[in-house]
């Protein structure tokens, strides 16, 4: 690869990643005025959203497939592609039915360009002489930032739901064209790749990993404002501090992630990353004044920030099964840990408290970094 094609390749990796992050994003906003077009319950709106999900994890999983068979190119060029084209539909349809649907459809798109967006990433770092992979990340949150905030200031201007997304699916399929001739395209294997492997050896590690370390982000975004009015450290209206700051050093830390794997390595991140978010957590639950605990939010962001690129990487090294299948595998679970890992933080929290949840979280991260030296070995 020439160093142009080079540095086309890595442009159009972060235009897919910014891509996906904007998307997602932009939905968010978009549930109120769902509910209300609607007039459902938060029973039947949980369960419309839980289509999202589903949708997501089915793509995730034929991904890997179709990556192993037909590369990345034409999934992230499709998935792209679709979530601009769903978007608008998100705001306009009329049926709790026809919602779900859409809802579905738009996760498939999300799950879809998730793996193969990843995949594409480990094959251009792999052409690198230097990480990159942090530096990935970290344009999906920049786009989760954007979208959500283009979002919301064009529904605070009063241009209507359907307007605003339009608007936003149109800067989305302008991103998908810059990136879509400079993605890389498959080469020929002489061999086609099995369909499916099941997940075996260190790839079921570094899932589990993964899952782990997507749960304390899902805790992050659910559970830490409830934690802080809870500890009666601030007041509801203002207790979304903390996770815009973890946001913030998550994203801080991913922009300079790359340097720091370059110079430290992929284990010392790894365990020095889990050592820094469980000392966030520490200030977090045994502060008593609410700059300390919004400290921790901080140290969290910052600690768990670049352990998920590495992960990301070592799936790139692995020998164990086909690159795409093991990051599909990652990604899924992932996402996994995502959905259904804040109801069982609920579930601890209803049987003990709130606390004993993210004590819960610190131990899994010790058990992250105690993995560091099996997943960074060079036979993994």
């Amino acid at each position: 690869m020439s160093p142009a094609d080079h540095r086309a390749a890595r442009l159009a990796t972060r235009l897919a990643f910014l891509v996906a992050g904007f998307g997602m994003a932009c939905w968010a906003p978009l549930v109120p005025f769902a509910k209300q077009r609607l007039a459902v319950d938060d029973g039947v709106l949980g369960l419309l959203l839980l289509c999202l999900g589903v949708g997501s994890v089915a793509a995730m999983l034929l991904t890997g497939v179709l990556s192993a068979r037909h590369g990345s190119r034409p999934i992230i060029i499709g998935g792209g592609v679709a979530l601009a084209i769903l978007l608008p539909l998100l705001s306009i349809v009329a049926t709790p039915a026809t919602l779900g649907l859409a809802l579905f459809g738009f996760g498939a798109a999300l799950g879809s360009i998730d793996v193969a967006m990843n995949i594409h990433a480990v094959e251009v770092e792999h052409a690198s002489d230097r990480p990159l992979m942090s530096g990935f990340h970290a344009q999906f949150s920049i786009g989760g930032f954007a979208g959500s905030a283009l979002m919301t200031l064009l529904l605070a201007m009063q241009a209507g739901a359907f307007i605003g997304t339009l608007i936003c699916a149109a800067l989305m399929l302008v991103a998908m064209a810059l990136a879509a001739p400079r993605l890389l395209r498959a080469a020929r294997a002489d061999e086609p790749p099995p369909l499916f492997v099941m997940p075996h050896g260190i790839v079921l590690l570094l899932a589990a990993l993964a899952a782990v370390l997507f749960l304390v982000e899902g805790a992050m975004l659910d559970w830490g404002a409830l934690l802080l009015t809870d500890s009666n450290l601030l007041p509801a209206a203002q207790s979304g501090v903390g996770y815009m700051l973890f946001s913030i050093a998550m994203t801080a830390g991913r922009l300079g992630g790359d340097a720091v794997v370059a110079r430290i390595g992929d284990r010392a991140t790894i365990i020095w990353g889990s050592c820094i978010a469980i000392a966030g957590f520490v200030l977090l639950l045994t502060a008593s004044i609410a700059a300390i605990a919004l400290a921790g939010f901080l140290l969290i962001g910052l600690g768990a920030s670049n352990i998920v690129p590495v992960l990301f990487r070592r799936a790139g090294a692995q020998r164990a099964m086909p690159v795409g299948l093991a990051v599909a595998a990652i990604t899924t679970t992932g996402y996994a840990g995502v959905l259904l890992g804040p109801a069982g933080i609920g579930f601890v929290a209803k049987h003990s408290n709130l606390q004993t949840s993210f004590w819960i979280l610190a131990a899994l991260l010790v058990a992250v970094a105690a993995c560091a030296h099996r997943v960074t070995a060079d036979k993994a």
